[in-house]
């Protein structure tokens, strides 16, 4: 994807580095030359990358709720970061059903917080808020969503995040306009997949723990399309566009980053590809209770992102689930970690 030179250095304060997304960030940014600083709740898998990884010894982590504002700005002031990543989030769909108040509450009001810690901290030269592709009011359109359509989420979780969108692109706005201020983004990527995500309701956790016991994977809305990805290829997208806005804050605002339209396929064929890649007789079935709302047709248009940025995504689906697969099946934290270090490398440098 190429080099990471810019991080070199730079102090990076990540929000949400105990999750499967964050945990990958910081193990790009620590190789990248970085000084990291992590603020999240303790993990709430088990397993979980964060351990697995390794990175509790190698960055300087707090672990506290994004919803204790003075918290936050303590942990900022005491770290005086350069870059801000926010990726600090309840991001489960069907949670939201279960649990909509402290969804907002985290989602928005954390979001509040992180923005108003930023603006009590001088350090901070660049900040990118990280949302979800479920941000657009869909409406099961074939081609993929721009950045200038409708905010409109339709679950608790989707909501939430378009609300985010909002508040980020008001205080950009209200608070952030002058010279001397931080550069503000957003980034909207799709369905992440990679090696150590363990959250529950996601299709490739469940395929791997169903393969891994030796049963029949069960799929929910399988004919639905999804814009799936490898988390490398989001979290370049964030990196560029922290580093670019760092030096041309005019570039500043929302972004997509999802894969080409090859990569975009049915949750189903996903399925398919997951088996062909794991072997050993894998199938899947449909469920038959479908559960509560989920769209059936969502794309990403990264085309800002390639002509703004120069981004581009690397890795095909096939590609994805490959590497995911690769991670699963590894029996130590010691070979999970030395697979992280090879992808990274063979993503980023080679």
């Amino acid at each position: 994807m190429g080099s990471l030179d810019f991080y070199k250095g730079k102090r990076v304060f990540v929000t949400g580095h105990t999750g499967f997304k964050g945990a990958w960030l910081c193990r790009v940014l620590l190789k990248a030359g970085a000084t990291v600083s992590g603020y999240a709740l303790a993990p709430e898998t088990e397993p979980n990358l964060f351990e697995k990884s390794g990175l509790d010894g190698q960055i300087h982590s707090v672990i506290a709720d994004i919803t204790d504002a003075d918290r936050l700005v303590d942990a900022l002031a005491e770290t005086g970061p350069d870059v801000v990543f926010h990726l600090a989030a309840q991001a489960l769909v069907r949670r939201s059903y279960r649990e909509p108040a402290l969804t907002y509450a985290t989602n928005v009001m954390g979001t509040v917080n992180v923005l108003e810690a930023v603006r009590q901290t001088p350090t901070v030269k660049s900040f990118v808020n990280v949302t979800t592709d479920k941000v657009y009011e869909n409406r099961e359109w074939y081609w993929g969503y721009r950045e200038n359509e409708r905010l409109n989420g339709f679950d608790p979780y989707s909501n939430s995040k378009s609300c985010s969108e909002l508040v980020t692109g008001s205080y950009r706005r209200a608070f952030f306009g002058n010279p001397e201020s931080p550069a503000v983004s957003t980034a909207r990527s799709g369905n992440v997949i990679g090696g150590g995500d363990y959250s529950e309701d996601r299709i490739i956790p469940d395929c791997i723990h169903a393969a891994a016991k030796g049963r029949e994977i069960i799929v929910r809305n399988p004919e639905s399309i999804r814009p799936y990805q490898h988390v490398l290829e989001c979290l370049s997208g964030y990196l560029l566009l922290a580093e670019r806005q760092y030096a041309d804050k005019t570039i500043a605002g929302a972004y997509n980053f999802g894969p080409d339209e090859a990569s975009c396929v049915t949750t189903g064929e996903l399925a398919d590809l997951f088996c062909a890649a794991w072997s050993e007789g894998v199938t899947w079935r449909a469920q038959e209770d479908d559960g509560p709302h989920e769209a059936n047709f969502l794309k990403l248009d990264c085309s800002k992102a390639k002509a703004a940025l120069g981004w581009r995504p690397c890795w095909t689906i096939k590609t994805a689930v490959e590497k995911t697969v690769e991670f699963a099946k590894l029996q130590s934290d010691e070979e999970r970690s030395a697979c992280m270090e090879r992808q990274i490398e063979e993503y980023f440098y080679e």
